[in-house]
């Protein structure tokens, strides 16, 4: 659907709901060369342009006024290279199709988040990321990719092929160019043991480096209000599988941490003072499970309860006492918070936006069942992690600019100057992206 003068425009809105953003014009291109055009004539018509995936960013990082390019026709996967262990795809595939057509093909990625919905280049432009000891994000993962550029021109990149841009459009943010193809590193299917059990918040705490160091794959989520987590480990195994029971994954995943929590938040919403109370109940009721599966299936969860999130990635060494501070601040305040908070971890990598760029890294992630209240436990969340030198997750809500973000990033300026030489002129600018790189 394209605006058109005397027309009213349509309005685009973000999963949360906490994003809008009315395009002059909004294309879905099913190819290259037809991305290239819809760049290329944005650009002569003087009008911004961003790329939106299926929106599960909080942060405004796809919004304009300008052109959107909607990602539904730019799909399917073009390659599968078993001798080279690769997959190329396009950029608007959802990580569900390119999850489910390797696992078809007896082929997997080492490590993924825990949804599925997002399209491939949104998760990889945002710094999307699971849980891993040696194993880190989906931009970590790539090994080449196709860039559209501010000219329209076409530009594929590798390690060994424009190799500074390969290493910043891994995390882009949609400020180098519209990724129209990305080639993921896949290897031979393999199967994951989860191991998930509750444990007490001094516990976990105090061996977090010991289970960090033990399992390939691990976090927590602590449950404010209580003492209680629940803990995941994830470790390859060499079978058999032993899948969730189906009506046992649908009473767990569907009825309690979808349904059930889903009634919960919205009393929590309507009646804050039951909220503490409620977390009580729900931390006691926490029990264990151990099931075997391919990795999309232990991986990845349904999430349909809709909240907003941020997410700050600390120092690792630093995670734990900035978790007692969090816990500490939620007790002594006034805020009730519904959502549990996530914490996982990511080994250092090389890529100059990463939020796990040069330092092993955790991250602790807060959230807010979306319609309630949520700036002042957000606000003060935040000013905890930013005294530990956090780096704030680019698709989640943060109040962090340029200033700040070029004292936490050693590349940053790396990162601005490629800018500055791909796109001077800000074709795909907004907004979000004058305030974290500057102009």
């Amino acid at each position: 659907m394209s605006g058109q003068p005397g027309k009213s425009r349509v309005t685009w809105r973000n999963w949360a709901g906490n994003v809008a953003a009315q395009p002059t014009r909004t294309v879905a291109p099913s190819s290259t060369g037809a991305l290239a055009e819809a760049v290329r004539r944005a650009a002569e018509d003087g009008l911004r342009v961003k790329a939106v995936g299926t929106g599960h960013s909080f942060s405004s990082v796809a919004a304009t006024g300008g052109v959107l390019i909607r990602p539904e026709r730019l799909s399917g996967i073009r390659e599968i290279d078993r001798a080279g262990g690769t997959v190329t795809v396009a950029s608007g595939t959802s990580l569900r199709q390119l999850n489910e057509t390797l696992a078809g093909e007896g082929l997997s990625l080492a490590n993924m988040g825990d949804i599925m919905a997002q399209t491939a280049a949104g998760a990889v432009s945002t710094g999307t990321h699971g849980t891993g000891r040696e194993t880190a994000s989906i931009a970590a993962q790539i090994r080449g990719l196709e860039l559209v550029l501010a000219d329209g021109s076409v530009l594929r990149c590798s390690d060994t092929e424009h190799g500074d841009v390969f290493a910043a459009a891994r995390v882009g943010l949609g400020a180098l160019g519209v990724i129209s193809e990305l080639t993921f590193a896949v290897e031979p299917v393999f199967l994951l043991t989860a191991r998930e059990e509750p444990m007490p918040f001094d516990r976990v705490t105090a061996a977090f480096d010991q289970l960090a160091a033990e399992n390939e794959h691990f976090e927590f989520y602590w449950f404010p209000h209580t003492d209680g987590c629940t803990t995941k480990r994830n470790n390859r195994c060499i079978g058999p599988a032993a899948p969730l029971p189906r009506l046992r994954g649908w009473i767990d995943d569907e009825l309690l941490s979808n349904g059930v929590f889903q009634a919960a938040c919205s009393l929590g919403r309507a009646a804050p003072a039951t909220v503490p109370g409620t977390a009580r109940l729900a931390a006691r009721a926490l029990s264990a499970r151990t099931y075997t599966d391919i990795p999309y299936r232990v991986f990845t969860s349904p999430r349909r309860v809709r909240f907003v999130e941020m997410e700050y990635a600390l120092p690792r060494e630093a995670a734990m006492g900035a978790l007692r501070e969090l816990k500490a601040m939620v007790e002594r305040s006034r805020h009730r918070v519904s959502f549990p908070v996530e914490v996982r971890t990511a080994p250092a990598d090389g890529i100059p936006l990463s939020t796990a760029s040069g330092r092993q890294t955790a991250y602790i992630a807060v959230h807010a069942y979306r319609g309630t209240p949520h700036a002042a436990y957000f606000t003060d969340a935040e000013r905890i992690m930013t005294a530990h030198g956090g780096r704030p997750h680019w698709g989640k809500l943060h109040s962090r600019d340029a200033a700040y973000l070029a004292g936490v990033y050693p590349r940053f300026t790396e990162f601005t100057r490629l800018r500055d030489r791909l796109d001077p002129e800000r074709v795909f600018g907004n907004d979000y992206l004058r305030r974290v790189l500057g102009d």
